[in-house]
């Protein structure tokens, strides 16, 4: 039987160093890192997801504000809001829940944010400099599979990676980091063909793509790592269930490692945001302050 790669464990010890963080930046440079959630529409799933990130910033000491906003506000009006929270010194972090409602130009939110408050790392110019190796904030799922995977495989050198799935918010940016951490990586997707066997060779597969149970046992290379980014509901004699896009049973029998849904992937990204929070207060100081911190960035 696979080992389980407990996320609920792991993010609460990255909340702790998140926690650390904290309290570092009040003591040494008086500032409280702040948050700012902009939540548009009335969407279920994405008042869960806030409820929860706004929970999980208080308990670490992280400020937070929330801007709810009715779905019928203008692009305009939304990118005025973002332009207001850019240039104000006291937020650090700006996060805007996706997905917004059809008449927005999402990419074009997105760029309206300061990419040193782009805690989600999705702005054009965060994404560019993760494809270039440098520093930068980086995708808040990605970024805690890396952190899983590590606990397995301290060193992915030479490992041979297969990442289901192209999107910008996992897929690509998770190829990105499994390069610089000298993996092999091979992205497949809707129109690859013998998937299977593609899957069948890797040490590491990472399923984000959305669909229930995509992943069987016959996929998986005895021994192999695998991380299930997907979170599909369904409903079973009436009650909700999340699964993965990873049949978790038969894939559990033959993998060396596997993450559960729920608690896998999901606590380790809402870890990650916070972390990008403390990240993106420090790319903010000047680089006198910064360096006592001990963390060197490249401030914009």
């Amino acid at each position: 039987m696979a080992q389980l790669i407990d996320g609920k464990a792991l993010s609460i010890q990255v909340l702790q160093q998140v926690a650390s963080d904290v309290e570092l930046l009040k003591v040494e440079s008086g500032i409280v890192p702040t948050l700012a959630v902009v939540l548009v529409g009335e969407d279920p799933a994405s008042q869960v997801y806030v409820r929860n990130k706004m929970k999980r910033a208080r308990e670490v000491g992280i400020g937070s504000r929330e801007h709810r906003l009715d779905a019928d506000i203008t692009q305009n009006e939304l990118e005025l809001l973002i332009d207001a929270l850019n240039n104000d010194a006291d937020v650090h972090g700006i996060l805007v829940q996706l997905p917004l409602p059809a008449h927005f130009n999402e990419d074009a939110v997105i760029a309206s944010i300061h990419p040193d408050k782009d805690v989600d790392g999705f702005h054009p110019l965060n994404v560019g400099a993760l494809a270039a190796g440098r520093d930068t904030l980086v995708p808040c799922t990605p970024q805690g599979c890396m952190i899983m995977l590590n606990q397995i495989h301290p060193d992915l050198s030479g490992k041979h990676a297969v990442v289901i799935g192209r999107s910008n918010i996992v897929g690509k940016p998770m190829a990105m980091l499994l390069l610089q951490a000298n993996c092999t990586v091979t992205i497949v997707h809707s129109h690859t063909q013998d998937i299977e066997s593609l899957c069948r060779n890797a040490d590491i597969v990472i399923a984000a793509v959305g669909r229930r149970e995509l992943v069987d046992a016959d996929w998986i290379k005895p021994g192999a790592t695998v991380i299930d980014v997907g979170i599909n509901a369904i409903e079973i004699d009436g009650k909700r269930k999340l699964i993965g896009d990873v049949a978790f049973e038969a894939v559990a029998g033959v993998a060396g490692a596997i993450t559960p849904v729920p608690g896998g992937v999901g606590p380790m990204t809402i870890a990650c945001l916070l972390l990008n929070t403390t990240r993106a207060v420090k790319r903010q100081l000047p680089r006198s302050t910064v360096m006592q911190f001990g963390v060197e960035v490249e401030n914009s």
